[in-house]
């Protein structure tokens, strides 16, 4: 299931304007106690920011507004979205704040390696970017996520990760790392010294990694995608982080009767081995706190039905059930984001309404 692979500056003097006129003042870098200014508007055009910084984690404060009404979304790096779209009112300046993760490759961890620094783009109905000061993140926590192509940050349109929409839902001091990488099993995840071997020894004391893998574990038997989850969750735990299993979304096949209740939907494969119910399982068995994204996609794609449910994937663009568009990774995304809290696994004052 490896889609693209198989199924991967002009400096502005003043705020920037587009289309709406802006007319407040510049936004200048200032120079603090002798350090280097830090970057800020003079990195912008009119639809985009390059910040030539190293790979880290990055705080990041936008003023938002103009002459009149504005509404502005900020994405970056491969087509994240950082945050969601922001009203303001005419003359009004709104204040946001996200933190972002800057890594190379910048996107999934087999595909191409991406622009170097911190890419952002401005985009909205009627976008007004006024200010941008981007510093080093000091305390930020990381959510790291292991997972496949309906986890990642797909690098094209129409496709999208749900992993790929979860930073417009987060506020400063919490990034996300998304190392799910297309096509990828429990097998191939571990074995690849690029992928498992590249996150290990990323993860800090406190950091929440999330991982989502059963599509591709299509000729797994049972015995072994249970121990490849459990070597996954001991890998976070000696690391002095925080593992929370996931369940796969479902695929959008539907019995006559408009159910989901059939193997290609919830992710049992052809030996029999039901992914779904060996992830709760060893949640169970090992403590670890479980999302279940299969029941919740189930339960919202049977109440949308056959024909309101064609949105969340690419049924009309490309005839694919198994992977979703950005309308459909941003409401999964939103499924994750209401059970960090209900598990009480990020402050609810880290987290963005949906």
């Amino acid at each position: 299931m490896r889609r693209g692979r198989a199924l991967g500056r002009s400096a502005v003097t003043t705020a920037v304007a587009l289309g709406i006129g802006l007319s407040a003042a510049p936004v200048q870098a200032q120079q603090h106690q002798g350090r280097p200014s830090a970057p800020g508007i003079e990195n912008c055009t009119a639809t985009a920011c390059h910040f030539d910084l190293p790979p880290g984690t990055y705080d990041v404060r936008v003023t938002l507004g103009g002459d009149r009404e504005s509404s502005t979304a900020i994405g970056g790096e491969t087509r994240r979205a950082l945050l969601p779209e922001t009203a303001a009112a005419a003359g009004e300046r709104v204040v946001r704040s996200f933190t972002v993760n800057v890594r190379t490759p910048e996107g999934e961890p087999l595909g191409a390696e991406g622009t170097p620094g911190l890419g952002l783009t401005v985009g909205g109905t009627a976008p007004a970017l006024a200010g941008i000061r981007v510093t080093p993140a000091r305390h930020a926590r990381q959510i790291l996520l292991v997972g496949d192509s309906t986890v990642c940050d797909q690098p094209g349109a129409p496709y999208s990760g749900w992993g790929q929409q979860l930073p417009r839902y987060l506020r400063k001091g919490l990034s996300v790392a998304n190392y799910a990488d297309s096509g990828e099993s429990t097998v191939s995840y571990l074995g690849n010294p690029l992928l498992w071997g590249t996150v290990r020894p990323l993860i800090r004391r406190g950091d929440l990694v999330l991982i989502q893998l059963a599509h591709n574990d299509k000729t797994t038997d049972g015995a072994t995608y249970r121990a490849n989850l459990e070597a996954l969750v001991a890998g976070v735990r000696e690391r002095g982080g925080e593992p929370a299993l996931v369940t796969p979304v479902v695929r959008r096949w539907f019995n006559a009767d408009g159910t989901l209740d059939n193997n290609t939907a919830l992710l049992v494969n052809g030996l029999g081995v039901d992914h779904p119910a060996v992830i709760r399982s060893v949640a169970a068995d090992r403590d670890v706190p479980l999302i279940d994204l299969t029941a919740r996609t189930k339960a919202l794609v049977e109440s949308l039905g056959t024909e309101g449910s064609k949105a969340l994937y690419l049924s009309n663009e490309k005839r694919d059930n198994t992977h979703t568009s950005v309308h459909g990774a941003t409401v999964y995304a939103d499924l994750v984001r209401e059970e960090l809290l209900n598990l009480r696994l990020v402050p609810r004052g880290k987290v963005r309404e949906g």
